[in-house]
């Protein structure tokens, strides 16, 4: 038994017809049927029902091919992996970013790593963090975009940069009435709006809560950024937000107010992380360093 053979098979079953499936393989019609009849022989089994007008896979036939594609896909996998071994700067590059700044960081950085890398082929991924790591480890992600810290063997951190945290408040609170920079201890007594579990977001702002002395509004999580901005802008509260998920202060709706916070400013640390031993480990800190190069003022690079 060997890949080509298990490619016949899948070409049959997806074609259903033997001289499709064998223009599609690039071969004659007797050679894919021989090499099929002899795959037959070696397993003992029969894979296809021969004779009438649509080929028909044999129950065993079926399960068989479902098979033979997760093996087929390996294949394709270790001969992708050889192609990036002999060119780094070519091949996929799955990435992955957690709700909260995929949406925000790759629509500044995507042109460039386009233009640097163009013969990269890039897949990008949202997902929550665990999520994400469980993804990287088990290896259909090269790399992730994290919140620091990450403290996992067998993995690289590389910092990225550095995002302000900033306070949202509805034009008609007290919080919204100036929008000169905070500090923690007016939020002192405060309810503050949150996302859902499972956002690291949500824990770096709980934190700015406890050390305001403020806490969770309770009954209100919302599962997005937009979604908490929505509830400012409707005056349902206060809430944190990073500064990259934010336009610029005119293009905010007036029902909206955002405020930098003074010294000690709260913030977020952002890393490009990786397996060690990557086969993508000669490409991922220049990925790095181009993720890095968003508009001056937005973020501070680590």
């Amino acid at each position: 038994m060997n890949l080509r053979d298990l490619q016949y098979l899948v070409a049959v079953a997806d074609h259903r017809h033997f001289g499709r499936a064998a223009t599609a393989c690039a071969v004659s019609q007797p050679t894919l049927s021989t090499q099929l009849k002899k795959l037959e022989v070696e397993l003992g089994v029969q894979l296809v029902e021969r004779g009438g007008r649509a080929v028909i896979l044999t129950p065993v036939g079926d399960q068989v091919v479902a098979r033979a594609r997760a093996v087929l896909a390996e294949g394709e996998a270790i001969r992708r992996i050889a192609r990036q071994a002999q060119d780094p700067r070519a091949g996929r590059l799955a990435l992955g970013a957690f709700p909260t700044i995929a949406p925000y960081l790759f629509p500044h950085v995507l042109g460039e790593l386009r233009r640097q890398l163009p013969d990269v082929e890039l897949l990008l991924v949202e997902d929550k963090t665990a999520a994400l790591l469980t993804q990287l480890r088990e290896g259909s992600l090269d790399a992730v975009v994290v919140a620091l810290p990450v403290d996992e063997e067998g993995l690289h951190a590389e910092p990225l940069f550095r995002e302000a945290l900033l306070l949202a408040a509805p034009a008609t609170h007290p919080l919204g009435r100036d929008t000169s920079p905070v500090g923690l201890e007016d939020l002192a007594g405060e309810s503050v709006l949150l996302l859902s579990r499972g956002h690291c977001l949500r824990e770096q702002a709980l934190a700015v809560c406890r050390a305001a002395g403020a806490v969770e509004r309770p009954g209100f999580r919302a599962t997005s950024l937009d979604t908490l901005r929505h509830m400012v802008e409707a005056g349902l509260g206060l809430t944190i937000l990073p500064r990259l998920s934010l336009p610029e202060a005119r293009e905010l709706p007036p029902e909206v107010v955002v405020r930098e916070f003074r010294e000690p400013t709260p913030y977020r640390d952002l890393a490009l992380v990786w397996r060690l031993g990557s086969v993508r480990d000669a490409l991922l800190p220049e990925v790095a360093q181009l993720l890095r190069r968003l508009p001056t003022g937005l973020v501070t690079p680590l």
